[in-house]
């Protein structure tokens, strides 16, 4: 199927250099035909129909229509002179003409009143237009400008196939928003598509900025806090997807805590709304916030173009029908599942490389009962998970789903001893200190810290203040372990003969060493949880690599063949083995993984180094 972006500019160049078009009209059909196409894909389909009937506003040059109206209208269901366009209202000018000071003008001021929505087009800019906050008028809800000059348009239409790989995605994921503007929005997955379209909006304009220092810098100490190197296209690709999800994802996390505390039916006032320049301060994650904060406001980040987009992300929050969505959100674990359709949305090839499937509830559950059960019954700690002596560590806690069973768990162990409401901060200690996460994508690190803040405050132990914040890191739990003995803080190191500075993101060398601190002291009694089970290959893993040579060797089976140990669950094997055995002394590893180390040749010295300790 031709891509409807390549047609458009094709159909534009045929009429253009026909020199037989006028500048407005003719244009007509590419564009009615480039708006049908993409709401085709849509549910329901939206189709455009040009030259409307007069209203009562003017005459509109088009309008955006469902399929349930094109179907089910009759005469004087509606008003006398046939059905508002579902979708909004649409305006057409000339190449030259300038589509702001249309989309400003007194008769799209008009068209809005009626409609509600008004799509403005001089067929290289777009400018969705809509009624402001206040209903007082009317405001600019998002745009997409395709070239600054008339002239440079008409030049790159004429290779109409290059323009529409450069501009196809941009393009249609703004007219996909566009159409679905007015759809009703109380479904999670109608959500996630909705950020994840932002996100990647915010990731072109990532990707077509080539000289940004302030961009390096950050780069520079998210490679240091997460103890790896981007390297190459694809750690170029995973740097900027890291860093535009979580800001998409922590707006998001932050918007959830917002509305908690509100009446899920309210209308809320415009001065009440939700705003995503500081909000992100309740998630307690300061790195996080620290990173709102540079996006936010003039100064190194800003410069980026990446707020804009985060307004108009804003603005879809404000959308939401908060009591549908709300009771769909807690029934189906939504909180906790999210990121998965947010990410196959955003970036699926991602999603693959990276592993990232949800473990079923049903599967966490049993894992954690099983170990509650093991520590009690195998080891001869009465109360389990509750004893305040067990350490719990998820090395790659995704969306914190072990960590929340986990607690959970210790909460039924304390209320069945007779526990009474003050004993809950029992279970909030054990958040803070003793129930670890690691996790290596920021993303699914902001929504599991949103997780733990939802449970405890469930319970009745909400975090308070911006020192209090559960035991979730944003780190690489295959390096950093070091051999136990006390590192001096990686921000006063010597780095390549010279201070290495975290003045830019103090808050990104916090988050490091508070990981390192973990791994250099905690004795560990328990590791749980769903490692990936391949490696990415955008990602410098030099230091891991190691983790699997005690595996190498054998005593007494055949030597291994193949190369299976360098599959990545087997590092997390070693990682908890070696906390266990040589650190601990005793514990649990509960890990889920393929089978392929139970019986392949590659794996002869890990089942051997096994059976040995």
């Amino acid at each position: 199927m031709r891509d409807p972006v390549e047609l458009y500019f094709t159909t534009l160049r045929d009429i253009h250099a026909s020199g037989a078009g006028v500048a407005e009209t003719s244009y007509y059909p590419a564009l009615q035909t480039l708006l049908t196409s993409v709401g085709a894909g849509l549910k329901p389909k939206v189709t455009a129909i040009i030259n409307l009937r007069n209203t009562g506003a003017g005459i509109p040059d088009g309008g955006l229509f469902t399929a349930p109206q094109l179907k089910g209208w009759e005469p004087g269901a509606d008003t006398l002179f046939g059905q508002i366009p579902g979708r909004g209202a649409i305006e057409v000018k000339g190449t030259a003409d300038d589509a702001r000071a249309t989309a400003e003008g007194e008769q799209v001021t008009r068209y809005v009143e009626r409609y509600g929505l008004v799509l403005v087009t001089n067929l290289r800019d777009f400018v969705l237009v809509g009624r402001s906050a206040d209903g007082s008028g009317t405001r600019i809800l998002e745009t997409l400008r395709l070239a600054t000059t008339e002239a440079g348009f008409w030049a790159r239409v004429h290779q109409p196939r290059k323009y529409a790989e450069d501009a196809s995605e941009g393009l249609t994921e703004f007219l996909q928003r566009v159409l679905l503007h007015n759809a009703p929005l109380s479904d999670p997955k109608d959500l996630a598509w909705f950020l994840a379209s932002y996100a990647r909006t915010a990731r072109l304009r990532l990707e077509q900025k080539h000289e940004l220092p302030a961009l390096d810098a950050l780069r520079s100490q998210l490679e240091d806090a997460l103890g790896l190197q981007f390297e190459g296209e694809k750690g170029d690709h995973f740097f900027r997807s890291t860093l535009v999800q979580t800001l998409f994802y922590g707006m998001f996390a932050a918007w959830v805590l917002w509305a908690r505390g509100r009446d899920r039916n309210e209308e809320i006032p415009w001065e009440g709304r939700f705003q995503w320049e500081t909000a992100s301060q309740t998630l307690h994650v300061p790195m996080v916030a620290e990173l709102f904060y540079q996006f936010s406001n003039p100064g190194r980040l800003r410069d980026l173009d990446i707020s804009e987009v985060l307004e108009w992300a804003e603005e879809v929050l404000w959308r939401v029908q908060r009591g549908p969505f709300f009771e769909k959100f807690q029934e189906h674990h939504a909180v906790q599942y999210f990121y998965e359709p947010f990410l196959e949305a955003f970036d699926p090839a991602l999603r693959k490389e990276l592993g990232v499937w949800y473990t079923p509830d049903e599967v966490v559950k049993y894992m954690v009962a099983r170990v509650d059960w093991a520590l009690r019954e195998e080891l001869g700690i009465a109360d389990g998970l509750a004893d305040p002596s067990v350490v719990v560590l998820d090395p790659c806690c995704g969306t914190g789903a072990y960590l929340v069973e986990v607690l959970r768990t210790i909460d039924r162990t304390l209320t069945a001893q007779g526990a009474d409401a003050l004993t809950r901060n029992d279970v909030k200690r054990a958040a803070l200190e003793r129930v670890i996460g690691f996790e290596i994508m920021p993303a699914p690190f902001v929504v599991a810290h949103l997780q733990l803040g939802i449970l405890l405050a469930e319970l009745g132990v909400p975090l308070k203040d911006a020192d209090e914040r559960a035991a979730i890191y944003l780190t690489n739990a295959l390096a950093g372990w070091g051999d136990g003995t006390i590192q001096p803080p990686k921000d006063k190191r010597v780095v390549a003969g010279q201070m290495h500075s975290t003045l830019l993101f103090p808050e990104f060398a916090e988050e490091r060493d508070a990981a390192d601190r973990i791994k250099r002291e905690e004795r560990i009694l328990v590791v749980i949880g769903n490692p990936p089970y391949n490696g990415y290959a955008g990602m410098a893993v030099d230091e891991e690599r190691g983790l699997s040579e005690a595996y190498r060797t054998t005593k007494r089976a055949a030597k291994p063949q193949g190369q299976g140990l360098n599959d990545l669950y087997v590092r997390f094997y070693r990682m908890a083995e070696r906390q266990i055995t040589e650190r601990t002394g005793k514990g649990v590893v509960c890990l889920i993984s393929n089978n392929s180390w139970l019986g392949s040749l590659s794996f002869t010295g890990m089942r051997e180094r096994f059976l040995e300790v």
